[in-house]
């Protein structure tokens, strides 16, 4: 009797224990989820950040444009408001939430505008660089000028598709919450490789293919999937919408990577 007794206790502790975690993710995973993009973004840009302001202070590098601070402001300022938004929900401040929602709708356009713009600096200034280098460098300053171009595609890539989920997200955060905080974290998802590309001691396929570059938004946005599948069963609606845009594009990306082609026609869409 008290072995049977010992055994319904021990069930009904692990029930209760699974239960708390439930409750625990399903209220907590966005913030979790904020707070991983964050730490991926960090990791991945602030030594990088030191070391290239380093060289800019000894002229070994030219200055940063001030597109490229714009663009760091405005996607730092919002990750933090994406931290800020899923920590509202989650302490049952909704109406907090919606309020401060208004930045994101001025934010996010903004993003995708400073972005376009930043394009065609940075290639200006490395072609620019290029042209003013002594001939024994030259060789080496057309393989980064190679590389610029291929990164080109994937930031059309980031640019159109999270201008577009953004905008999903936007339009659908009153009638389908759900959607809308998923297609949210997804989009935010796709420029995070700027930041695993600069993680040196993770495993890369750049510069010869753009592969780790796809397979680290799929890590990242790994856990909020997960806990889904887990909890739900099935693939929330949000993930095939952003698939059927994300997986298309990545395969085009790649095939043109390094193309004789795109090589030709990166330069003219930029002006050079």
């Amino acid at each position: 009797m008290s072995t049977t007794v010992s055994g319904l206790d021990y069930r009904t502790s692990v029930r209760a224990s699974a239960s708390s975690l439930t409750r625990f993710m399903d209220r907590w995973i966005f913030v979790l989820m904020a707070a991983w993009f964050i730490a991926i973004t960090l990791t991945g840009f602030i030594p990088t950040s030191l070391e290239k302001i380093a060289a800019v202070e000894v002229g070994m590098r030219p200055p940063f444009p001030f597109m490229l601070h714009a663009h760091a402001v405005l996607m730092g300022t919002f990750l933090v408001l994406l931290l800020v938004q899923a920590l509202l929900v989650a302490t049952g401040r909704q109406q907090h939430h919606q309020k401060l929602g208004m930045a994101g709708i001025v934010i996010a356009p903004a993003i995708v505008v400073v972005g376009c713009l930043l394009v065609p600096i940075i290639h200006h200034q490395v072609w620019g660089v290029m042209q003013a280098a002594p001939p024994e460098a030259q060789a080496e300053l057309q393989q980064v000028m190679v590389f610029v171009r291929n990164i080109m595609l994937l930031q059309i890539q980031v640019g159109i598709l999270f201008a577009i989920y953004i905008g999903i997200a936007l339009y659908l955060r009153k009638s389908d919450p759900g959607m809308h905080k998923r297609l949210i974290f997804l989009a935010v998802a796709l420029p995070l490789p700027a930041a695993f590309d600069r993680i040196g001691w993770l495993p890369h396929t750049l510069p010869e293919t753009p592969l780790s570059s796809f397979l680290y938004i799929l890590l990242a946005v790994a856990p909020m999937f997960i806990w889904d599948v887990l909890r739900t069963r099935k693939v929330h609606k949000a993930y095939s919408l952003w698939l059927a845009g994300f997986l298309p594009s990545s395969v085009l990306i790649y095939l043109l990577w390094n193309t004789d082609w795109w090589q030709a026609t990166a330069p003219r869409l930029v002006g050079l």
